[in-house]
């Protein structure tokens, strides 16, 4: 018999994590495992607005696929991903075309911007780690730019932030610790920058623990960092941002770095793939396969599942993706073998919040945490997640450990 194919695409958290369940529950001759992904390296997507910041090396936010893939059992492909087509169970990639027995789906996010006018052209997007070495770049140059500029255009330090959502406040957290820096750096004062956040939701941080938001505000506040909170962007120029303050009326902020993380949708390849779906992402059945396809599998932020019990869907975060790719290895194999799959029942942990480096909210273990202990909880969570992936090698390589 031949052997069946498994083809896995993308190599984020889900796709990254079913990969090296499957190596480690099957053997050399009980399939091909295939995985595709445009970059040989996963970056830990969790980390970019420290990146993006410039509080981390980019470098430090990524790692070879092949120092944790086993290469006996599991062939890489260097490739970008064109099209999927379920129904004839082919995958176009630059590097040709590809056919399988089983598929995975784990494309990741791209960022939405709900149609807002200039947003696609004028914002910044934590996307990729190059966007986040791009958005460093860009903070550092129009500090040195503010620096050479005889006229002082403050717009140049002033900095918007659309979304009050994990993504935005932890980048406001990173950047409130980095302008001190890039202050005493170019010589500007830091009166002159101004970092501000808007979010078209009435608060910040929603389904997080109310005290908890308050603290995170509070924190960020003492940083500088303005808020405008219930104030949807309508609009978005090389100039700065449009933005709705009340009923027929708007105010426009001038500034040359807006950076956009109020949102995100799956890949658009799964629009065209054949796949029912939902701004690109696939209502899953409970043992993550896609609907009408019993080959096809989703995971990550590609996948949407409901919480019936929050009665709200459950969020596209690493710690959901990595536990769904568990499941999605275990069916694949039980699949393999003919028999039923399992559903995927998540374990909840709790969610933390980080503020920079030494400061965080955490709801976890039952227990409400802020300050220190709150980032090092964040820090064993981003280490734990190494872990499980590339063991204690990878841990050791790019864990974090700097804890005060």
């Amino acid at each position: 018999m031949n052997k069946p194919t498994i083809l896995v695409l993308g190599a984020g958290y889900g796709g990254l994590t079913t990969v090296v369940n499957l190596q480690k529950q099957l053997g050399e001759n009980e399939a091909d495992i295939v995985l595709v992904n445009k970059n040989d390296y996963h970056y830990e997507t969790t980390w970019l607005h420290e990146a993006a910041a410039g509080t981390i090396a980019a470098s430090k936010a990524r790692y070879d696929i092949s120092n944790v893939v086993n290469h006996s059992k599991v062939s890489f492909v260097k490739a970008t991903v064109q099209q999927i087509n379920v129904q004839e169970k082919k995958v176009i990639t630059t590097d040709g075309d590809m056919t399988y027995d089983y598929l995975v789906i784990a494309l990741g996010s791209e960022g939405e911007t709900f149609g807002i006018p200039g947003l696609d052209k004028y914002a910044l997007s934590l996307t990729s780690l190059n966007a986040a070495r791009n958005i460093r770049e860009h903070i550092e140059y129009q500090f040195a730019s503010w620096s050479l500029d005889e006229e002082k255009d403050d717009s140049k330090l002033t900095f918007v932030v659309g979304g009050a959502g994990f993504t935005g406040i932890e980048f406001l957290g990173e950047l409130g610790n980095r302008v001190p820096t890039l202050c005493k750096e170019f010589n500007v004062s830091q009166e002159k920058v101004r970092i501000l956040c808007v979010e078209a939701a009435p608060m910040v941080l929603p389904g997080f623990d109310e005290e908890l938001v308050e603290y995170a505000v509070a924190q960020l506040k003492k940083k500088g960092i303005e808020f405008s909170i219930g104030t949807p962007v309508v609009e978005a120029t090389p100039e700065g941002v449009k933005i709705k303050v009340a009923e027929n009326e708007f105010e426009f902020v001038k500034s040359r770095t807006v950076l956009w993380a109020a949102g995100v949708r799956g890949n658009h390849l799964i629009e065209t793939s054949g796949i029912e779906n939902n701004r690109a992402r696939v209502r899953v059945e409970q043992d993550m396969r896609a609907p009408n396809f019993d080959d096809v599998f989703v995971v990550g932020d590609c996948a949407f599942l409901f919480n019936e019990e929050a009665d709200r869907p459950y969020p596209p975060t690493a710690q959901i993706a990595m536990q769904q790719a568990v499941v999605v290895a275990i069916n694949i194999v039980r699949l393999m073998k003919g028999e039923e799959t399992v559903a995927f029942v998540p374990e909840l942990k709790g969610s933390v919040c980080s503020l920079g480096h030494n400061d965080a909210i955490g709801d976890a273990l039952g227990r409400k945490f802020t300050g220190k202990s709150a980032s090092a909880l964040k820090k064993v969570i981003d280490n734990r997640a190494l872990f499980l992936v590339g063991g204690p090698s990878l841990v050791a390589k790019k864990g974090k450990f700097r804890f005060l």
